[in-house]
């Protein structure tokens, strides 16, 4: 059952006041009546606010305005509409600078319009309460669903390495840079790293600097003044001005020419740049996290790539390695995206037939992350039933052979289980490599940390009572 909404009155007159809780019954409101603002203001502070506040201007003590003000101090988003027996300008002017929702004259007209502005004062002010707490849950949400993204995101070694490293520099402004191949999470990682930090409430902007050629790109990131160049017909404001006080995530800064690194370069050293067209330099506080799928460093030897930017943006980096060499991660994967997509469907898909998870497991990903996902959407798209069936994956996942990710074992019967699935494939890699640990990571296109990990997951150890073989990683 939907809760009444509860306005509380406070007036000092007795006889008004239970005129407005008669007048607010009536309507389907809960009520109640307070004779004080500071009586008023201990109800909010005890954590029993109302939804409305009916507040009268002219009472003894503390008066309308400034019971107005504590409130507000006390609980920001309450709405308050202000009532008085005549209209004072510099009143209404203070209150409403006060975040004061509406401004009624009371009721007393014998026409009752008094009576029709106060009860559309008070469903604006519902409304717009109503509006707030979805507003509020909307962002809740997002928060929940990023932290989700970020804890879903893996159980491997490396994953759970990388999350460390998040979480250590966080809420530092050193620069990062973020290495991997396109699709395996990187601006998941640099989101991660501002929603840590103490600028999550501020801006988070992120710049693509392959989508864009040079000459607008600059103009993307520093703005432009009116006329700066042909079709300039505004003055325009660039990334790095909307980013201030927050974070700006430069995406594939291995695309970005030699003349805009020496503009970058000069804002990363001294926090202010100017815009095209413009001589006044602009102060900014942005905390820079680039990315790229590119060497930089063998850009920065053929001279592709400014050396002192390199050092610059690459104070800390974060390398993500691909899905492939993270196979461990795929089911975690698998069920969050599944999880996902449907939550906004009608459908009742209950999961994954179990050769479908066979064939995700064993598909190479070369798009990494992005890809499963954009796999795990069309499947729930196409899929007839209530578990996704294998004709509902793209053709090229259904294709690949089981060695094409598997260096050539033959994967066990189906309906076996998929934990079982992997254990089998790892102990064959380990039995064929005479347990070299690394040569059978190699194997399997797992890092050496990441077999361990599986190693010790498992309990697989040797049986003849020798020791595995940790060699170091070639």
């Amino acid at each position: 059952m939907t809760r009444k909404p509860f306005v509380a009155v406070v007036d000092d007159d007795s006889a008004f006041a239970n005129y407005l809780r008669t007048f607010l019954s009536l309507r389907g409101y809960d009520t109640r009546s307070y004779t004080r603002g500071d009586e008023m203001l201990a109800a909010v502070k005890a954590g029993d606010p109302p939804d409305i506040v009916l507040l009268d201007v002219m009472m003894p003590g503390m008066n309308g305005i400034e019971t107005l003000r504590a409130l507000k101090a006390a609980k920001a988003d309450l709405q308050v509409i202000m009532l008085s027996g005549r209209e004072h300008a510099s009143t209404i002017v203070e209150a409403v600078r006060l975040g004061a929702a509406d401004y009624v004259v009371k009721p007393d007209d014998p026409e009752g319009l008094g009576e029709i502005a106060l009860d559309q004062a008070i469903k604006n002010a519902i409304e717009k309460t109503r509006l707030v707490s979805e507003i509020t849950e909307l962002r809740r949400q997002l928060s929940d669903d990023q932290d989700r993204a970020f804890l879903f995101w893996g159980d491997s070694p490396d994953m759970k390495a990388i999350a460390t490293v998040i979480e250590q520099v966080s809420d530092s402004d050193v620069t990062v840079l973020i290495r991997g191949e396109s699709g395996v999470g990187k601006e998941l990682v640099a989101r991660a790293i501002h929603q840590r930090s103490s600028r999550k409430e501020r801006p988070f902007v992120k710049v693509n600097s392959a989508a864009l050629p040079a000459e607008l790109l600059e103009s993307e990131l520093f703005g432009h003044e009116k006329g700066a160049f042909t079709g300039a017909a505004t003055t325009r404001i660039g990334k790095f001005e909307q980013a201030d006080t927050g974070t700006i995530f430069l995406d594939e800064i291995g695309e970005m020419k030699a003349a805009l690194q020496a503009k970058l370069l000069h804002v990363l050293q001294d926090g202010q740049f100017t815009k095209l067209g413009s001589n006044k330099a602009i102060n900014v506080d942005v905390r820079v996290v680039a990315a790229t799928n590119r060497d930089l460093r063998a850009m920065v030897g053929d001279g592709r790539f400014r050396d002192d930017l390199y050092y610059r943006i690459n104070v800390l980096s974060i390398d993500v390695p691909p899905l492939r060499e993270r196979r461990e991660d795929i089911a975690v994967l698998i069920d969050f995206f599944l999880k996902k997509h449907t939550r906004n469907t009608s459908r009742l898909i209950k999961g994954l037939a179990p050769e479908t998870r066979r064939m995700l497991y064993d598909y190479g990903w070369p798009g990494n992350v992005r890809q499963l996902e954009s796999a795990i959407e069309r499947a729930i798209l196409l899929c007839e039933g209530d578990l996704i069936a294998p004709e509902d994956l793209p053709t090229e996942v259904r294709q690949e052979s089981a060695s094409a990710t598997t260096g050539g074992f033959k994967l066990p019967a189906e309906g076996i289980n998929f934990e079982d699935v992997e254990k089998n494939l790892i102990l064959q890699a380990m039995d064929q490599t005479d347990y070299n640990i690394t040569k059978a990571a190699k194997l399997l296109g797992l890092t050496f940390r990441t077999l361990q990990y599986r190693l010790e997951k498992f309990g697989i150890k040797r049986t003849d009572g020798k020791d595995s073989k940790e060699e170091d990683e070639e």
